[in-house]
Parts: structure tokens; sequence; C-alpha cells
């Protein structure tokens, strides 16, 4: 009987923690600064939020992954659907 499957498999490399520790710290560290800058300049960037939500309207278009719910799937196939009250 083979004993392969008892020994303990990791997912992640010992040498992939501290990498992913020093990511953490450092999104914690720049959304603490963010916060802090927001802060002090909350005027400023107050009046810029009509103009930021426009902005939001074609960015969002653009990056929004048209696909993935198959849409174009069976143009062309030959295919009939039945409606109701046709047969």
């Amino acid at each position: 009987m083979a004993t392969e499957y008892l020994h303990h498999w990791s997912s992640t490399p010992e040498s992939a923690k501290p990498a992913r520790a020093l990511w953490i710290a450092a999104a914690m560290t720049a959304l603490i600064g963010a916060f802090f800058l927001l802060r002090e300049h909350w005027g400023h960037v107050a009046s810029y939020w009509p103009y930021l939500l426009l902005l939001a309207c074609p960015v969002m278009h653009l990056f929004h992954g048209h696909g993935g719910r198959g849409h174009h799937a069976g143009h062309g196939t030959g295919t009939k659907r039945s409606t109701v009250g046709e047969e």
C-alpha cells in the first residue's frame, strides 16, 4: 500500500508567506495614507465628484467585459425555437 498521500502538502510555499505579508502591509499603509490625504483635502475632492461620476460611466463601459453570458451562441445553427401559441 502506498503512503504518499499521507504526506502533508502545502499549496503555498514557505517563501511566499513573507512576500504576501509585505503586500498586505503595503496595502494597509496605502489605505491609511489615502484616508489622511482625503481627510485633509476633502474640500478639494468633493468639488470634483460630479465630474468623477460622469467619467466613471465611459470607464465602466470600456472595462465591463462584454461577454460571458454567451448571447452569441447558437446564431446560424438552424435551430428553431418554439414560442407559446405557435405550432
